[in-house]
Parts: C-alpha cells; sequence; structure tokens
C-alpha cells in the first residue's frame, strides 16, 4: 500500500492527515466497539476452549463495524475506532482460555468454587488487570513499534485495505454474515440430529506371540472429522502447511503410540476397563473406549512435555528478534521519561505518562490483593509475586509486540510466553518457600495476568499500527481498549462458566463426563498450565512421560522440524477435532493451486485472500454464538438432541454438508478475486 505523500517521498502521509477534523471518538463507535469486543471475545473462548487456537479478531471487527457505522454514516475514523475497541475482546479471550481453566484442573477452584462469586470475582480482576496492563506499556512502546519500518505488520495492512475497500462500497460483510447463519444453522442442526457429527470404530489387527510366549493384540482407532463449521474454518485460516503439521502429530498419537499401548497393555487392561460399563471385553466399543483411556491417559501427558520444549523452542528461534524488540522497548521508555516541550500532533498523541504510570502501579497493587489476601500466602510472596507480574508483563508486552509486527497476530507465540513466564515465576516462587494450593494459584494468578497483557499488547500494537496508517489517534484508540478490555474482562468468565456447566450437564445427559478439561471442552493450554504449576510447587507430574515428551521434541527439532508445537497440539486434541482443522487446511491448498494456476496477481490474491478469511471467521463465530446459546439452554437442562426424537443420525449427511462448506471456501473467494484487476 503506497501511504507515500508524492511530493514529499521521505514524509509519511495517513489517509486522514492530522489537521483533518472528522468525528472519532464517538458513543456510537464506542458501544459498537464494546459489543463487538464481548461477542468477538465469547466466540473465541469458545472456540479456543475446544480447538486451543483463537483467530484473529481484526477483520471480523472491522467488517461488522463498518457495516453497523453505515448505518450512522459513520466516519472512517470511526470505523477505526470501532475496530480497535472490539477486535480487544479477543486477545482478553485468548488470555482467559490460557489460564484461568487451569485454576480447575489444577484443584484450586474444585467442584462448586469454579463457579462461585469469590472465582468470578478473582478471575474478573486478573483479566481486567492483565488487559488494562497490556494497554498501558503499549502506550509506552507505539512509537518506537509502528514506526519502525523494519516491522512489517502484515495483518495490519489487510485490515487497512478492508477500511479501503469499505470507503468505496465493497467491505465484505455479506460474505461474513452469510457465512455466520451458515455456520449457526450447521451447529443447531447438529445439535438437533438431523447428521451425525462425528463417526469413529476400531479396526483389530491379528494377534501375535513373541519369543517369551506373551501375546500381543491390539488394532487402530479410526474415525472422520467433526461436522464443525469453526475447525474447518481454524483449518482454512491457518492454511494447509500447518494443518498438516497438526494432522501429522494425530498420526503419531493414533497411529504409533495408542496402538503399541493397547497392545502393551494387552486383552487384560481392556477388559478390566469395562468391569464397571456393562460393556462386552471383546467388543469394538471396548476397544474405543480403551483407546481413548491410553490417549488421555498417556499420550496427551507425553504431548505436554513436547509442547514444553516446542514453546522454548520457539522463543529460542526468535531470540534475534526478542533481544532486538526489549532494546527498542527500553530505549523508547527512557526517552518518553525524558519527555518533550514540542507540539505533538494529533496522530502522535497517546495517554499521558502520569496516567499511565499511576495504572500500572494500580495493577501491581492489585495483584499484591489477590495474591495476599485471596490466595492467602504471606506478604514476601505477595510482594515479590507483583514485582515479577510487572516485570514479565512488560518485558513480554514488547516481546508480543514485535512479534507481532513481524508475523502476524495471529502467529503470535502467545502460549510460549505464558509457559515461560509461568516457569520464571514458579521457581522464584518455590525459592521464596511457597507450597501447596496457595502456591499453585500464585503461580498460574502471575501467569494468568502476563497472559493477557501479552495478548493484548500484541492486537493492540497491530491496531495501532493500522490506525497510524489511517490517521486515527493514539490516546483515543487507547482508551477505547482500555474500556474494552475492562468490559470483556468482566464477562469473559461468566462465558467459560456457561461452557463448562452447559457440557457437564450434557454429559449427564448423553453418558460422559463433561466440563472444562474433558474430550468435549479439552482447554489444552490450561491443561499445561495446570499440570506445570503443579509439579513446580508440589512435584505433583507424571515425570517419566513428560520426559519423554521432552525428549521426543527434542527430536523433531534436531530433525529441523519448524513447528513441533503444532504436531504436539496435534497429540493432544481430539481425534475428530484435528482430522477436522486438517480438512480445512485442504480445503484453502486446493484454493491456493486454483489462484495459481489462473494466474492471479498481487490484488486478486489479497482479494481472493480476505474474502476466504472472511468465510472462515463467519463459519466460526456463527457456530460459536449458537454454542454459547445450546450451552446457555443445557445450564437448565434443555437439550435439542432430544427434541425431534432423532435416534441415529447418519454421518453421511454431515460430509456432505462440509462438501458443500468446501465448495463454498473455494468459489467464492475465486469468483470475487476474478473481479478484481491490478490497478
Amino acid at each position: 500500500m503506497n501511504t507515500q505523500n508524492s511530493s514529499s517521498a521521505n514524509k509519511f502521509v495517513p489517509l486522514v492527515t492530522a489537521d483533518t477534523n472528522m468525528k472519532e471518538f464517538t458513543l456510537r463507535a464506542l458501544l459498537i466497539g464494546l459489543v463487538l469486543s464481548v461477542v468477538l471475545g465469547a466466540a473465541n473462548a469458545y472456540l479456543g476452549l475446544k480447538a486451543g487456537m483463537t483467530i484473529a479478531a481484526t477483520y471480523p471487527a472491522a467488517v461488522i463495524g463498518m457495516a453497523a457505522l453505515r448505518l450512522f454514516r459513520g466516519t472512517l475514523l470511526e470505523e477505526n475506532f470501532t475496530r480497535t475497541a472490539g477486535s480487544i475482546g479477543e486477545s482478553v479471550a485468548a488470555g482467559a482460555i490460557f489460564t484461568l481453566p487451569a485454576f480447575f484442573i489444577a484443584g484450586i477452584w474444585a467442584g462448586e468454587d469454579f463457579f462461585s462469586l469469590s472465582s468470578y470475582i478473582t478471575a474478573s480482576l486478573i483479566l481486567v488487570a492483565g488487559g488494562t496492563l497490556g494497554v498501558l506499556f503499549v502506550a509506552l512502546l507505539r512509537r518506537v513499534m509502528v514506526e519502525d519500518k523494519e516491522l512489517p505488520f502484515p495483518e495490519s495492512i489487510a485490515a487497512v485495505e478492508i477500511h479501503k475497500s469499505g470507503q468505496s462500497g465493497s467491505g465484505g460483510s455479506k460474505f461474513l454474515f452469510i457465512a455466520m447463519l451458515g455456520g449457526a444453522l450447521i451447529k443447531i442442526a447438529g445439535e438437533l440430529k438431523l447428521f451425525a457429527t462425528g463417526w469413529t470404530t476400531f479396526f483389530k489387527a491379528g494377534t501375535a506371540t513373541l519369543a517369551n510366549g506373551q501375546t500381543l493384540q491390539g488394532g487402530f482407532f479410526a474415525g472422520g472429522p467433526a461436522i464443525s463449521p469453526a475447525y474447518l474454518g481454524v483449518g482454512y485460516i491457518i492454511g494447509p502447511r500447518l494443518a498438516s503439521l497438526s494432522f501429522s502429530g494425530l498420526v503419531i498419537a493414533w497411529g504409533l503410540m495408542v496402538p503399541v499401548l493397547l497392545a502393551v497393555l494387552g486383552e487384560t487392561f481392556v477388559g478390566g476397563l469395562t468391569i464397571n460399563a456393562g460393556i462386552d471385553a471383546a467388543s469394538t466399543e471396548a476397544w474405543l473406549n480403551a483407546s481413548s483411556v491410553v490417549w488421555r491417559e498417556y499420550v496427551r501427558i507425553i504431548a505436554i512435555g513436547g509442547m514444553l520444549v516446542a514453546a522454548c523452542f520457539t522463543l529460542f528461534r526468535m531470540r534475534n528478534s526478542l533481544g532486538a524488540g526489549l532494546m527498542r522497548a527500553f530505549k523508547d521508555l527512557k526517552r518518553t521519561a525524558q519527555g518533550s516541550g514540542e507540539h505533538v500532533e494529533r496522530t502522535e498523541k497517546d495517554l499521558k505518562s502520569a496516567y499511565i504510570l499511576i495504572g500500572i502501579c494500580l495493577a501491581a497493587a492489585l495483584t499484591f490483593v489477590i495474591t495476599y489476601f485471596i490466595f492467602n500466602t504471606s506478604i514476601l510472596v505477595a510482594i515479590v509475586t507483583s514485582t515479577v507480574m510487572i516485570v514479565l508483563a512488560f518485558i513480554f508486552s514488547a516481546v508480543s509486540g514485535y512479534l507481532v509486527g513481524i508475523i502476524g497476530s495471529s502467529s503470535n507465540p502467545v502460549s510460549g510466553l505464558t509457559i515461560t513466564a509461568l516457569v520464571v515465576t514458579g521457581l522464584i516462587l518455590v525459592a521464596c518457600g511457597v507450597t501447596g494450593k496457595e502456591g499453585i494459584a500464585a503461580v498460574l494468578g502471575v501467569a494468568a495476568i502476563v497472559c493477557v497483557s501479552a495478548a493484548v499488547a500484541g492486537e493492540m500494537f497491530q491496531d495501532l499500527k493500522a490506525g497510524h496508517l489511517i490517521g486515527g489517534t493514539p490516546w483515543k484508540m487507547q482508551t477505547g481498549n482500555i474500556i474494552g478490555a475492562v468490559i470483556s474482562g468482566l464477562v469473559l468468565f461468566g462465558v467459560i462458566i456457561i461452557l463448562h456447566q452447559g457440557d457437564v450437564n450434557m454429559g449427564l445427559q448423553q453418558g460422559y463426563v463433561g466440563g472444562v478439561g474433558s474430550d468435549e471442552i479439552p482447554a489444552p493450554q490450561a491443561t499445561l498450565m495446570a499440570h506445570l504449576a503443579t509439579a513446580l510447587v508440589d512435584g505433583g507430574m507424571t515425570w517419566v512421560l513428560i520426559i519423554a515428551g521432552m525428549l521426543m521434541g527434542t527430536a523433531l527439532i534436531l530433525m529441523g522440524i519448524k513447528g513441533p508445537m503444532l504436531i504436539f497440539v496435534g497429540m493432544f486434541l481430539p481425534f475428530a477435532t484435528v482430522c477436522a482443522i486438517f480438512a480445512g487446511g485442504l480445503i484453502k491448498g486446493i484454493l491456493d493451486i486454483y489462484t495459481a494456476r489462473r494466474k492471479y496477481d498481487e490484488k486478486q490474491l489479497l482479494t481472493t485472500e480476505n474474502t476466504g478469511v472472511l468465510l472462515a471467521s463467519g463459519l466460526i463465530a456463527g457456530q460459536a454464538l449458537m454454542g454459547l446459546l445450546v450451552a446457555v439452554f443445557a445450564i437448565f437442562n434443555v437439550f435439542f438432541s432430544n427434541m425431534l426424537g432423532i435416534s441415529q443420525p447418519q454421518y453421511f449427511i454431515g460430509l456432505i454438508i462440509v462438501a458443500i462448506m468446501a465448495y463454498y471456501l473455494i468459489m467464492v473467494p475465486l469468483k470475487e478475486g476474478g473481479k478484481t484487476k491490478q490497478a
């Protein structure tokens, strides 16, 4: 995108110049942004708990905001402000689902404590503190990041293009809304059992007798992709390469580890699992059940060890970028502290440094209150916790912003940063003598605040870069994001509770153990955080499996595999989920083949890409919002699965629906790209 004035090649000129008088921070823009922040945050919370991934909310926030403001004849700066406030909920949601369920999984908020008023207040304070800190640190570091010519900010450029296309009346909102409707309808149709949302079977292999006389018997778990618009959309957005890495983890888990462990454990193990279940030990159902137990109790723990190594490797591989980002951050902080009496244009005004420092001090005080009064630690531990939190939040906010500038918000390794923060905090607090649930809670609390702060900082830097190109006012955008982070922080733990309790009730009705950490809501990052915090403080970890996973991760790194984290995520997530994500990646791969054959130019490729992302984002948002509604009904013991009385839904109908979604995800972007010509 050309942002240079033809008369002055060295002078940057935004779309809206600093001396332009245009509406920006208005009540309508703020309210629309806050609604989007909550809605997109809730949708990402749903997606993250089930698939372990979130998607950047910048694109849907931009499109929906433009469509809503068009009814009021809103300005370009209002659209920019709405997008900024609306996208922050996704980042708060990422921090929430990566960490807060860990309190339940680790037993800190056991049973009914998970949805008590005390837990809600604590969780909300954590989210508000982390979200506010992220915005405040960004305000300190904004200028050096957004003006750095070495940082391309790819997703910010794409967001600006969406705004520019909206000014010409082609913002693509219809694609997003139609896909949302489609995702919602498919979700409710699956709940009504109009089709089967999954299919599994077990293929027994022949028996073998070893030299020592031991007989091996087993086989292979098999199945199809979950009929899920959201998972398909995730795979489509991450693309064929990353989706294939995730699928390779599935192959390792279910094609190697589960069959080997089943063969070693033997038929006696399978029979033992069926004693209280009323299942014939020789039946396919018994072997399917045994496969799930082996995967859950053994393979997933190995995957946790691998994820730990993969997260550390990701940060190590980015060490040069991280170091450069930190150096720039500290230099800019020093420059900000020194101040300047020069006139500052509207497009360069950030929040006042005094307000920022007061906010940071309040966040530190809030962390002290949570640690000392709620988690019942000593004063020393509370002081150390607050100090460590501020230092780590600043460092990782700067790192997150720098990484987003290079690779975009969707690829920001927030979970890796959080794991590092958790391990550092755990080691420091263990040295201070913490033990038991209080120590685990303190470790998780710091990790949660740092995680939210880093996630919010990455998204905020991305939005500020887009605002910089458009000509938005930084302090207004920062204020809108603080309000959005606070509102989202007060809502999102409630969303997690709704999903948790709804799945618990659904499990009681359908015969499975539901809730956070179950197969339906695996919450992979939170499970990892819970295990690590427990291991660091109390040593309650299956270390032999964790170490095996760490060694496996090391082996993959030595083989030169660039995405080991996704491989272990593929091992950790349920079979049907990974299959569906892989199917989405294949669909995107087919689209890429077609665009290559048609020799689309750069502008056509951009239109094709943006249209596809909007369609996929709509499918995700539609299913997620309908899933939340289904969970609300389940809390009140209203189950859609009973309404039509269908007992044996057919899976092949679901496959037809997947084929229809694939057709539209390929043909609609191709058609839109074909209409566009290089300027």
